[in-house]
């Protein structure tokens, strides 16, 4: 085996590229596909001045990983179809234009536009005071915004490598601190990978307590596409236990949960709540696909690393933010306190390591959709998932 590895931001080792290719020409050969790309350029002007973008094509999937906005994904193509979704805010922002605070909190939708962004890594989920009760009888109120720091954190490292080891391996690797004094010391170890000519791409993180003190850790990965995958009659199909509404406006729709609407000025967002169901190796899958069933996105995880999953649906008007996300995660985006009472926040020991990965995967054939679909199905075993037509109180704060 033959690779290929560049470093492009070392901040301890003051390197910093502000362009750099990486290519069939320049890298090894790659027996998955003759033409591949790893490509970085910084953007100037506008709200996304000094935003570093990593392109990855690997002659068939390609995908902008965004080491300025805590390694989250921008957008992607897979032959012609769009990975992602049009977001009001059309490009990336730069993490120092992102107020988190304002909005009573939800500043952080400021800066949402990826097709994947991390949300944590101390906390995720909605706005509010996080309270907690410690053993010695004294209680901490402290204030938490929308779905954390992560996504506005720069990482301090970033390299690239091509390896030509069966198909061929193209990754890029980032490292993020979330960490300050008299808080969290939680540093992400990110690396996103494909193989050359594949549909897939996977990310993989360990997250590591670097503080001498405990430290909580939350996590989800907001996966989040639009048209032409989302449309009117797509669907999304996964195996579940059970599913909660994550409001009253959630829940009188809820025999709907799995169906989507066209754009709708207008739509009030649901969000529904699924206790996966995972394969005999403890793997989870769920799929969005169009109305054809033609062509369709998966998201795969491993239920022992994130055992929970939340599908986000958000048909409003098409200049609105015509979105849904799938997102697997350790705890659901309640407010962290709520999630600490259910038992769902991680709690990690000095010097220990969290690892979660998720892998997505491009389809586009009806065989391919339905064959997916048909497995899915399998893993449910013919039974449907319990319907929770009301807050439920494992699921939602505000249950009666």
């Amino acid at each position: 085996m033959s690779e290929r590895i560049e470093v492009l931001t070392d901040l301890e080792s003051g390197i910093w590229l502000d362009k750099f290719k990486l290519d069939d020409s320049t890298g090894p050969k790659l027996d998955g596909s003759p033409h591949w790309s790893i490509d970085k350029r910084t953007l100037r002007g506008g709200p996304s001045h000094d935003v570093d973008v990593v392109t990855v094509n690997n002659g068939t999937l390609s995908f902008d990983v965004l080491p300025t906005r805590g390694m989250g994904l921008w957008r992607g193509d897979y032959q012609g179809l769009q990975l992602g979704w049009r977001s009001p805010v059309r490009f990336p922002v730069h993490p120092s234009l992102v107020d988190v605070t304002t909005r009573n909190g939800l500043g952080w939708l400021a800066g949402f536009n990826e097709w994947m962004c991390r949300c944590g890594l101390s906390s995720l989920g909605g706005p509010g005071i996080d309270t907690i009760d410690n053993a010695d009888g004294t209680r901490v109120e402290e204030p938490v915004t929308l779905h954390g720091r992560i996504a506005n954190t720069p990482a301090h490292f970033v390299s690239v490598e091509a390896q030509n080891d069966g198909a061929g391996r193209l990754m890029v690797r980032g490292t993020v601190d979330e960490a300050m004094l008299f808080g969290p010391k939680l540093r992400l170890h990110a690396t996103v990978e494909t193989d050359a000519g594949s549909n897939w791409l996977k990310i993989t993180d360990e997250i590591t307590n670097f503080g001498d003190e405990a430290s909580e850790l939350q996590i989800m990965y907001h996966t989040n596409l639009g048209e032409p995958l989302l449309e009117a009659g797509g669907q999304v199909v996964a195996a579940a236990r059970q599913i909660a509404p994550y409001d009253e406006g959630s829940a009188s729709a809820i025999e709907q949960w799995m169906s989507y609407a066209g754009p709708t000025p207008g739509f009030t967002q649901q969000c529904y709540f699924l206790e996966p169901i995972a394969d005999e190796q403890g793997v989870a899958q769920a799929l969005l696909h169009n109305a054809a069933g033609d062509k369709g996105v998966s998201i795969k995880f491993n239920i022992q690393e994130l055992p929970c999953f939340t599908l986000w649906k958000n048909t409003a008007g098409a200049s609105d933010g015509y979105v849904t996300g799938l997102e697997p995660g350790t705890s659901y985006p309640n407010l962290k306190t709520f999630e600490r009472q259910q038992g769902r926040v991680v709690v990690l020991a000095p010097g220990e390591s969290y690892r979660a990965s998720i892998q997505i995967e491009v389809h586009d054939s009806a065989v391919e959709v339905q064959a997916l679909a048909d497995r899915i199905h399998g893993i449910q075993d013919g039974g449907g998932p319990e319907l929770h037509a009301k807050l439920h109180p494992s699921f939602s704060p505000d249950a009666s």
